[in-house]
């Protein structure tokens, strides 16, 4: 660590935390020092003004005549009692009921405290080891009182690599949108409303994803591959992109279903419209082949849902919702965390109607604590907020609970936030 500082010369200057420390504790010993010295010195006045009250007290009647019948009460005192200025003037300034209820115990008392604390000072002072002891154990009390637990995490790194170009590259908020017929485009920054972007006749907006220029996209086709392209690769979004088809190699028949975006670590929901997902870590997914990776297990006559990102897997809540307007609110928590397969069930499904394509998922979408979803029919949508999804929570892979009337026709499910933000 090296830090460009004020030393105690104040003279600014690069040191390392060693130096740092050093002179931090060399400025503490002279701290303690002066607060040890200046306690001295308030002791060791104390000390002279008890000496001159305890005169007063064995002298009380000759100092009370002195002080009612005197013009100069205080110059009197200290010819009489050879005291002070400091001492008489403390006489002085105590009423006179004060001074005849002085007792020598008292005084005495406070004289020996006083004494043994000078006493302690003094050594103290004389003493480096002693000096150094009393910081120590100053250091060890503040430590135990108001230090807490480490907060910056121990963290052992995976082996030096060569640089990837992308770590060359400059990093920059981007927006991948995928449309239904496998267009790809990045458009730069965040507030983009992707829906509402150009699309060619017969197409429509399928699926955007945020993430930075410097990072790797993932798509996913329906049949459960995934492929990867950097994201500073693709076309702007002021045209209409171009098909990923053209630079990457799906089975025959395969159409693309989803776009992911994000740090390695991200995760993500992956799932069937069977009825079955599982949370996967974007890295997992990335794959060099032209031709994909399998990822996701799809039943026979299954589709692929959307992938959605998750925020916190520990708190986040899954709504899950089929064709026939049901919906179903867990935590994300219960869904296992795999680098491929099937995953497990969401939501339950009967097998006949499922092979039948009489029921199936519409959308299955990770809430972050708080928010709510928008779901959108037709020319309508109903927003239900955090605490209207509490009504429709129940265990993973139960049937759900139906929507109001009117917005069982799911055509589109967006995080509430979202949505008013224009997504």
């Amino acid at each position: 660590v090296n830090m460009n500082m004020i030393g105690t010369d104040g003279r600014p200057r690069v040191k390392n935390l060693r130096e740092f420390l050093d002179e931090w504790l060399a400025f503490r010993l002279q701290t303690v020092t002066r607060r040890l010295q200046f306690r001295l010195e308030k002791v060791e006045k104390r000390l002279h003004i008890l000496d001159g009250l305890l005169i007063a007290f064995l002298n009380i009647d000759e100092v009370i005549a002195i002080i009612r019948h005197e013009d100069e009460p205080k110059a009197k005192l200290m010819a009489r009692f050879k005291l002070s200025d400091a001492q008489a003037e403390a006489i002085l300034e105590l009423k006179l009921r004060h001074l005849a209820k002085l007792e020598e115990m008292k005084i005495r008392g406070e004289q020996a405290e006083l004494a043994d604390e000078r006493n302690m000072l003094t050594k103290i002072l004389g003493s480096k080891a002693r000096l150094r002891k009393l910081v120590r154990g100053e250091l060890e009390r503040d430590a135990n009182e108001f230090g807490d637990d480490r907060r910056s995490r121990l963290v052992e790194r995976k082996a030096a690599q060569a640089l990837d170009v992308t770590e060359l590259m400059p990093s920059e908020p981007v927006t991948v949108v995928l449309s239904a017929r496998g267009w790809v485009r990045a458009a730069k920054g965040h507030d983009v409303a992707a829906d509402t972007l150009s699309y060619k006749a017969g197409d429509a907006f399928l699926s955007a994803a945020e993430g930075r220029s410097n990072q790797q996209a993932v798509f996913l086709d329906s049949t459960g591959r995934a492929y990867t392209l950097a994201a500073h690769s693709l076309p702007s979004a002021r045209g209409q992109g171009e098909p990923l088809s053209g630079r990457l190699n799906p089975p025959p028949g395969a159409a693309f279903a989803g776009a992911m975006l994000g740090e390695p670590e991200s995760n993500w929901i992956v799932a069937s419209d069977a009825g079955y997902g599982f949370v996967l870590k974007l890295a997992d997914a990335y794959s060099r082949n032209r031709a994909g990776k399998s990822v996701l297990s799809v039943p026979k006559g299954a589709g692929v849902l959307v992938p959605a990102p998750v925020a916190d897997p520990e708190h986040d809540r899954m709504a899950v919702l089929d064709n026939g307007g049901r919906l179903l609110v867990f935590p994300v928590k219960e869904l296992p965390a795999l680098t491929r397969g099937k995953g497990n069930k969401l939501m339950a499904i009967p097998a006949k109607k499922a092979a039948q394509r009489e029921e199936y998922l519409v959308a299955a979408i990770a809430v972050p604590a708080g928010d709510g979803v928008t779901i959108v029919s037709g020319q309508r949508h109903v927003t239900l907020k955090s605490g209207d999804l509490d009504a429709y929570a129940g265990e993973r892979g139960r049937r759900g609970l139906k929507l109001p009337r009117g917005f069982r026709n799911v055509e589109r499910v967006v995080l509430a936030s979202r949505f008013k933000n224009g997504a």
